[in-house]
């Protein structure tokens, strides 16, 4: 049992309120998923399954354990419902929470909100959230206009619906399709692979990017922000990074069958979008060499932007961390970039931040190691499987259907670290005393 002002600290956190949201969705989710008109497949759906798809899709991880196929119109619509919500959740929740009429908004919950949002915060919280809806259902309307034509072409079923619920899921970096087989015989279609990766592009960059944008493209600002300027930069340079090594190291394998252009440049660019934090696989994960798959690994851990959808460590917080690493900070702490100066204080947080998901990830990798690596899983699956579940991401390397129990648990705690616990860890700290008490320097000895 917890002590009364233990639970009185946890309650006064955002944390809490953000931790007590998503599990509140992922339970109504999954009763509904257990209706009997949300599922017509040839068994139950169990209770187990049913908790690990409404934490997927609300985590908006994309894995799964069941057939999407043999979900009813009932069950997708719920399914495609909780996409949105998850996604909307993780940035807009503290926002629309501390704008109810009635209430003041604190110093901490600015901050809070100030970590999603950087400018007008303390002013404008009902724009930021009125912002975020328009910018979201804009983009998906028209996505799911655009995808609906190219199922439309392809002979899909029920084309109209497809195409808003691949808009849905793309927009949301989920990376689920409720068709059968998934996008894997899409591998050839450029438009509908173009259209996917606009939307997930989209979805990663954050609300902060894509409203600065638009404020330039209006001629509202001169130019983009500080923020903005290093999303975009590291944002494209990892994309077409990853596009070349995977082009490169796949050319003679699942790309072999493809012309070079469009095919398999176009496919190269998918799977380097889609590690991201979406999941929609086009190309065989299984069939990928292992230099591929370490870096499918690396780019699902790092992800998207912070104030996305997106999930893993954020592009920014990871760009502090190699500043870190490769530039000595100046005698008072801070490193220049770009004619810009980065504090120390924000270098430390990015560093701890880093350090505190990676404890994180390992932990989740040595539970899912001690429940499926004595069923004889390769130690290299089970990595693959727990950082895209902790980055959100969704591809597997089909090891995900066949989990025990309790590896199924472990999974479903991975995505919702992935996707709650590492915005909680950006949740500022809740105010304490300060004493002027000066401890003795300490020397220890370093590497």
């Amino acid at each position: 049992m917890l002590s009364p002002n233990t639970m009185n600290w946890f309650q006064k956190s955002d944390a809490f309120y953000l931790l007590a949201f998503f599990l509140i969705i992922i339970a109504v989710g999954t009763l509904l998923l257990l209706l009997p008109g949300s599922w017509h497949g040839p068994v139950p759906l169990t209770p187990l399954d049913a908790f690990f798809t409404a934490a997927s899709v609300v985590c908006v991880a994309g894995l799964g354990v069941v057939d999407m196929t043999a979900f009813s119109p009932l069950g997708l619509t719920v399914i495609m419902g909780l996409i949105q919500i998850g996604g909307l959740g993780i940035i807009s929740f503290s926002s629309v929470l501390l704008t109810i009429p009635g209430n003041r908004l604190g110093i901490m919950q600015r901050n809070t909100i100030q970590s999603f949002y950087i400018d007008g915060v303390e002013y404008r919280p009902r724009r930021i959230v009125r912002n975020i809806i328009g910018f979201t259902g804009i983009i998906e309307a028209v996505g799911a206009l655009l995808l609906a034509q190219c199922f439309r072409q392809a002979g899909v079923e029920n084309w109209a619906f497809m195409g808003l619920f691949h808009a849905i899921s793309a927009f949301c970096n989920a990376g689920i399709s409720p068709l059968a087989g998934g996008l894997t015989g899409f591998a050839e279609n450029t438009p509908l692979l173009v259209l996917l990766m606009a939307l997930v592009v989209l979805g990663g960059l954050g609300f902060i990017v894509l409203q600065d944008i638009l404020e330039v493209w209006l001629g509202k600002k001169q130019r983009l922000s500080y923020h903005s300027r290093i999303v975009l930069l590291i944002s494209a340079g990892l994309i077409l990074g990853g596009t070349v090594l995977i082009f490169i190291l796949e050319r003679k394998r699942v790309l072999s069958g493809m012309d070079m252009f469009p095919g398999a440049w176009v496919n190269a660019l998918f799977q380097s979008v889609t590690t991201r934090s979406s999941g929609f696989a086009v190309l065989p994960q299984s069939r990928l060499s292992q230099p591929s798959k370490l870096l499918t690994g690396l780019l699902m851990l790092i992800g998207g932007a912070p104030g996305s959808i997106a999930g893993g460590l954020k592009i920014t917080t990871v760009f502090v961390v190699v500043l870190v690493m490769f530039r000595k900070p100046d005698d008072q702490g801070d490193i220049k970039f770009f004619h810009h100066r980065l504090t120390g204080e924000t270098l430390n947080k990015g560093v701890v931040y880093v350090l505190k998901a990676l404890v994180l990830l390992l932990l989740c990798i040595a539970a899912l190691t001690v429940f499926e690596g004595i069923r004889g899983k390769s130690l290299g699956a089970l990595v693959f499987e727990v950082v895209s579940a902790f980055g959100t991401v969704g591809l597997t390397l089909s090891l995900t259907p066949s989990l025990s129990v309790g590896g199924k648990l472990i999974i479903i705690a991975a995505m919702f670290a992935g996707r709650v616990g590492l915005v909680a860890l950006a949740f500022p700290a809740i105010g304490r005393k300060n004493y002027a008490i000066t401890y003795p320097e300490g020397s220890i000895l370093l590497g």
